[in-house]
């Protein structure tokens, strides 16, 4: 072969790994990720679950699309969009409104460290949570696994409030919250792993194709929507946030306390606010 051929060659050779790691790129976009070939629609075909697969696969921007679809509001939920998660004794006078983004590693400190002691609070009726979901990780990050972690949780809210905290709890762990530039969460497989290891989702075969079917994809837009309503309102500038009584629950660095001792401390003054 002369070094002509062999570098046209190259060339050639270099172009199509350009062209695939294009393609690879605009894959990794889409929600669902499909092979359409003939014996993997063979497949699905015969489970039932052809049509929406194919559909999910192939269309472009699916979350730009999701934003026309019907809203399905999970059970457990109140407001106009069922964006009202609030959770806690009826008795509790005060509500903390928590605002957390599902990638972000801050929230998943604050939930290793604090959140027992928040749970505690609940459990004991010092006051109520209101739970607000963020997703401008995607946005500032890429990927999707904000809003497909978030329509999770509106499907194990759909089970139960319990369900929803365990699930939460176990999202941030840290066997199963991976580094926010490694976007896992758009993974539905990923999710339902770590949805398995909660009595009321392991196996729960409703949860797991509600989580596949993108049931609450619109309603974790909607619920992101709130959040960048309420940033405004708050002066929330990221997550975790905290506020009761429409101020900001801050430690002494000007952010969420991320100590046991710091949240006691902010938590005392916002409940005699």
């Amino acid at each position: 072969m002369s070094k002509r051929n062999s570098q046209a060659s190259k060339t050639a050779a270099r172009e199509r790994l350009r062209q695939e790691r294009e393609r690879q790129a605009k894959r990794d976009k889409v929600k669902r990720q499909v092979i359409v070939a003939c014996s993997a629609l063979a497949v699905l075909a015969a489970a039932g679950g052809i049509g929406y697969a194919v559909v999910q696969g192939n269309k472009p921007e699916y979350w730009e699309n999701v934003k026309s679809e019907k809203l399905v509001k999970p059970a457990n939920t109140s407001g106009e969009n069922g964006t009202t998660v609030t959770i806690g004794k009826a008795g509790a006078k005060k509500t903390l409104a928590m605002y957390e983004d599902p990638r972000c590693p801050i929230c998943a400190q604050f939930e290793q460290t604090v959140g027992p002691t928040v749970d505690k609070d609940v459990e004991d009726g010092k006051y109520k949570i209101q739970y607000v979901g963020a997703t401008f990780l995607d946005g500032k990050l890429g990927g999707e696994g904000s809003r497909n972690a978030l329509s999770a949780l509106g499907a194990a809210l759909n089970v139960s409030p319990e369900a929803f905290l365990e699930y939460k709890t176990a999202m941030y762990s840290a066997k199963y919250h991976p580094d926010e530039t490694e976007d896992k969460f758009k993974s539905d497989a990923y999710l339902i792993e770590v949805a398995n290891t909660v009595s009321a989702l392991k196996n729960n075969t409703k949860f797991q194709t509600a989580v596949k079917n993108g049931t609450y994809d619109k309603w974790a837009l909607v619920m992101s929507d709130k959040f960048d309503t309420d940033s405004k309102k708050y002066g929330i500038q990221g997550t975790p946030s905290l506020v009761m009584d429409g101020k900001l629950v801050n430690g002494s660095n000007g952010s969420a306390p991320m100590t046991v001792a710091e949240y006691n401390t902010a938590i005392a003054a916002a409940l005699k606010g």
